[in-house]
């Protein structure tokens, strides 16, 4: 496959809409209809350098973010194509009223702008969503709803500090380390 070619349109859409449908589905929480998107389902959140492979972590994965933020919904800003990947630009947003790993949950809203990596195999197959973002944007959104002058608020800030903390030590996932420099031709 050229990576100066683009498929037919007929491909770019289907691409397309099976994009479509996996955001749809994921606000509705239909974690089946979602899952059906990818024959083996692969996340992998750069900001994060974790992985979430297969059926029972992507599952676990979307336990997870639904805890934290159980009304997650999305703006789509932007849709694009490549020779092998649908790339959307989009805001994510949510109310933090549940435990976000170990920083407890603040009640604050956030809306982060997002860019995931749709990417296709050469049976046209969703193989992995890659999602890239700025995980200080959203904290900084979370920790700015918290009275930061009362007392419980300043317990709080201090529960999400030592949350932050706790989350910052995690080692990064080898397979995004591993990665091979093209050999673009001059």
């Amino acid at each position: 496959m050229s990576r100066f070619v683009l498929p037919s349109e007929d491909v770019l859409r289907a691409r397309e809409q099976l994009v479509l449908d996996h955001f749809h589905d994921e606000v509705r929480q239909d974690w089946d209809a979602t899952l059906s998107t990818f024959p083996h389902p692969h996340y992998e959140l750069i900001a994060q350098m974790t992985v979430h492979d297969g059926d029972t972590e992507v599952r676990e994965y979307y336990h997870d973010t639904r805890v934290a933020f159980p009304d997650q919904d999305h703006e789509i800003i932007a849709l694009r194509h490549s020779v092998d990947a649908v790339i959307v630009e989009f805001w994510l947003l949510g109310t933090h009223n549940g435990p976000l790993g170990d920083i407890p949950p603040t009640g604050s809203k956030h809306r982060t702008r997002m860019t995931a990596y749709f990417i296709f195999d050469e049976q046209e197959s969703l193989v992995t969503e890659r999602i890239y973002f700025d995980q200080l944007t959203i904290l900084k959104q979370l920790i700015g709803g918290v009275d930061k002058r009362s007392p419980g608020g300043l317990l709080k800030l201090g529960r999400i500090l030592k949350g932050v903390l706790g989350e910052a030590g995690t080692a990064p996932d080898p397979r995004l380390l591993e990665t091979t420099p093209p050999g673009f031709v001059r």
